[in-house]
């Protein structure tokens, strides 16, 4: 499964965002732990884009979902990252500065690629554990079933 989504730079997108994502991995068979995993670390990706890129515009969400993993690439056109931002040096008790740490700890890969003036874009790969019953297992079994 392939999409892309277009955005408005508003904190409305993000629920919207979680419940395509949502529906598509429960829809497929991905477990409710993996889920949820993706839909936090994919929320605070948004949140960053709605709390640092530029005032208006879009923002973009593309995802590939396979038997293997879900990858996602969270697109803005904003001012980019700056040192203070990327810094993963804050206090305990910060009530900002967590996003990178939380989307690290719930994703199997996290890159972000930042160009002052230009955007940035957050890339999380996570392997997904499916239900028994999901979509993709029973596809396997009734292809394993009719090559032998």
């Amino acid at each position: 499964m392939k999409f892309s989504l277009a955005l408005p730079r508003e904190a409305l997108s993000i629920p919207v965002i979680r419940r395509v994502l949502g529906d598509a991995l429960r829809g497929l068979g991905v477990s409710d732990d993996c889920v949820a995993d993706i839909l936090v670390a994919t929320s605070e990706a948004c949140t960053n884009v709605i709390q640092h890129a530029r005032a208006s515009g879009n923002y973009e969400v593309i995802g590939c979902v396979d038997d293997d993993a879900c990858v996602l690439k969270i697109m803005d056109w904003g001012r980019g990252l700056r040192k203070a931002e990327s810094d993963e040096d804050r206090g305990i008790l910060s009530e900002s500065g967590r996003g990178i740490k939380i989307m690290r700890a719930l994703v199997d890969d996290l890159n972000i690629e930042s160009v002052p003036d230009a955007g940035t874009v957050v890339h999380l790969q996570k392997r997904l554990t499916w239900r028994d019953e999901a979509l993709i297992r029973r596809l396997e079994r009734q292809l394993m079933h009719s090559a032998g």
